[in-house]
């Protein structure tokens, strides 16, 4: 039997996920659904672009759309095993693999002549070049880093999401997020150093 309809749609912001899950799934509730979505869109785009990289935003809001989609034909498949905001953000992660895995083939590439030219407070021609030079190995040894370790590291430092709110989204114990940073920063910082690059 599907719980009663409340008495108006705003209603339907002061419940539970379970209940507007069960909505979507015994009464094909579209004001349901559309609540689950105002919830999670926000949460689902953070969490793909902190895998797919700030850069690929656009691709990052297409992965939010798809995993909307795929929730909405799933749903009625949805066991509840695992809390709704888990099984969500397990899509999501997944989705964003996939995509980036399709995407990094047309990662931008800057020149040094792009990197020189760019605006700067740095006064020194070198160390503009070496500071700029430096950020892109940053950038690309965070993309050689485990995934759960770009996404703790954007989601922390460009996004600027809490500990609590990082495990949340990565679906483990806010201790484990910040072992993931913490093991992060401390390979950053080695590799920068085999490069030859301070590790400030």
């Amino acid at each position: 039997m599907p719980p009663s309809a409340p008495a108006d749609a705003a209603s339907y912001a002061n419940r539970a996920d379970e209940w507007l899950v069960e909505r979507c799934r015994e009464s094909a509730d579209d004001a349901a659904f559309a609540e689950l979505v105002r919830r999670y869109r926000g949460p689902v785009f953070r969490l793909a672009v902190s895998i797919l990289g700030q850069e690929f935003a656009p691709d990052a809001e297409d992965v939010a759309q798809d995993v909307m989609l795929r929730v909405h034909h799933a749903l009625a498949s949805f066991r509840g095993e695992a809390k709704f905001s888990s099984w969500v953000y397990r899509i999501t992660f997944n989705q964003a693999l996939n995509v980036k895995a399709r995407v990094r083939y047309r990662a931008p590439h800057v020149s040094d002549q792009a990197l020189a030219a760019l605006p700067t407070q740095d006064r020194d021609p070198y160390d503009r070049l070496h500071n700029d030079r430096r950020q892109q190995a940053v950038l690309a040894l965070i993309e050689d880093l485990p995934e759960v370790y770009q996404s703790a590291l954007r989601l922390h430092y460009w996004l600027g999401e809490s500990m609590s709110d990082i495990a949340v989204l990565l679906d483990v114990p806010e201790n484990t997020v910040k072992s993931y940073l913490h093991r992060a920063r401390r390979l950053l910082h080695a590799r920068l150093a085999e490069r030859g690059f301070d590790a400030r």
